[in-house]
């Protein structure tokens, strides 16, 4: 496919997820960035996400927004990157994909905010406990080399960015199973790309 594909981002935000994803594909992309409550509640980008957040894509005339459909709709589109589920990895990659966007999300952030789920109606909260979250996300990560197994895919850049911001802003404990885990995946090249060039970014809108 040869749509320009534009990244809408911010590098304090859930966009470096994204980046990471863009940069496993390696095709060429071009990057807008966009600062909180100004040119995220613009006009303009409102256009392309009415929530005003970020991340986004414009892949042609297609737009994505939510990590996990980014992360989704890229290793599908751009198959020869092998980062979409083989037919035997679909059940795991699916199954702890959502896992860490609805689950995983909404205990991290509930926790953040101080709000603790009184005992009595934990059974009308989609992710229960968060204990039960934290130890089913342990036997997740610790059941095979990567999420859905013995091979990277997208899954692995979606639920491990989700514990490597965890772990180092404290919303998820450091457990040796995610230590272990997130010190796998960091190892790729895309990753270390994908933290410079935010990284960077940082800089760049920070000078500006």
């Amino acid at each position: 496919m040869t749509e320009e594909l534009v990244f809408y981002t911010n590098p304090m935000s859930r966009g470096r997820i994204a980046r990471w994803m863009l940069e496993e594909i390696g095709q060429p992309y071009r990057t807008e960035l966009l600062t909180f409550g100004e040119t995220m509640k613009a006009p303009e980008y409102l256009a392309v996400n009415p929530m005003g957040k970020v991340p986004a894509i414009r892949h042609g005339d297609t737009i994505v927004t939510e990590c996990a459909a980014i992360c989704a709709y890229l290793a599908e589109t751009f198959p020869e990157k092998a980062l979409a589920p083989k037919q035997e990895e679909r059940a795991r990659y699916y199954r702890w994909m959502f896992f860490a966007a609805g689950p995983l999300e909404s205990a991290v952030t509930m926790k953040a905010l101080g709000f603790e789920i009184p005992k009595e109606r934990l059974r009308m909260a989609g992710c229960g406990g968060f204990g039960d979250v934290m130890n089913t996300l342990e036997k997740a990560v610790s059941a095979s080399t990567y999420i859905t197994g013995e091979r990277f895919t997208a899954a692995d850049v979606y639920v491990g960015s989700h514990i490597g911001w965890g772990i180092g802003f404290g919303g998820i404990e450091r457990r040796q199973a995610f230590l272990d885990y997130v010190g796998r995946i960091s190892q790729r090249e895309a990753y270390k790309r994908a933290n410079a060039l935010d990284d960077e970014a940082i800089k760049t809108m920070q000078a500006a």
